[in-house]
């Protein structure tokens, strides 16, 4: 699989010829500030939630590229009032087959509301299983004590977690659930992106190595493999 970050919780991973992009915020987003949002490409958008810095460019990038949206109900409702016209709802503990893998939906703890006040039902991660493999994305989120279901939907090669702190779960409790998922790769996301979630790189590092595990930090708009 191919990786890119754009920082924040957006991201790409290319699996089965497939662009599978994550809560799309680039705009007001500082670390995707040069990025042109016409010329991301995407074949599925995937939404956590609704909050602006994870649907900001939800409706431009869907309406310019086509792809599919695939979020909660709610968030998948309100993109088709916004006048985008490919969407899969998903909603907690659902799963569907795609082209590119299966995905299923599953909880995360948090808010959701969208950038107009409407509702963006529950927030969520998604279990992605594909023939390259299978990770998890937790979505914003607080460490969860259901995250040890995770690994009896798939083994997971990779998980992505935010470890920013404050609106989310910090790094250490990121080390916890990367225990309970069963993995022993963390891409870490969501952090660094405002002053609130600024963390110590260094620390982070060390924790995950302290308890044998690996945390990589991507580099920003470089494409990586990640298996």
């Amino acid at each position: 699989m191919q990786f890119t970050y754009y920082g924040h919780a957006t991201f790409c991973i290319e699996t089965a010829g497939k662009k599978l992009l994550f809560d799309p915020f680039f705009t007001g987003n500082p670390l995707a500030k040069d990025i042109d949002i016409m010329a991301i490409q995407a074949d599925y958008i995937f939404v956590s939630h609704g909050h602006g810095d994870h649907v900001a460019d939800l409706l431009a990038i869907a309406k310019n590229t086509g792809a599919l949206i695939i979020a909660m109900h709610e968030i998948t409702q309100w993109a088709l009032q916004q006048g985008c016209k490919n969407v899969h709802p998903l909603n907690l503990g659902g799963a569907k087959q795609f082209d590119f893998g299966k995905v299923k939906m599953v909880p995360a703890l948090h808010s959701s509301v969208l950038p107009d006040g409407t509702y963006g039902g529950n927030p969520a991660g998604f279990v992605v299983s594909t023939a390259e493999g299978n990770f998890y994305y937790a979505g914003d989120t607080a460490l969860s004590i259901e995250m040890q279901l995770i690994p009896m939907y798939a083994p997971i090669d990779f998980a992505i977690l935010p470890i920013g702190d404050n609106f989310t779960m910090g790094y250490e409790d990121a080390c916890k659930a990367a225990q309970f998922v069963a993995t022993q790769k963390v891409i870490g996301v969501h952090y660094d992106t405002f002053g609130y979630i600024e963390i110590d790189h260094n620390k982070a590092m060390d924790h995950f190595a302290a308890n044998n595990l690996a945390l990589i930090l991507p580099p920003l708009h470089t494409n990586f493999t990640i298996h």
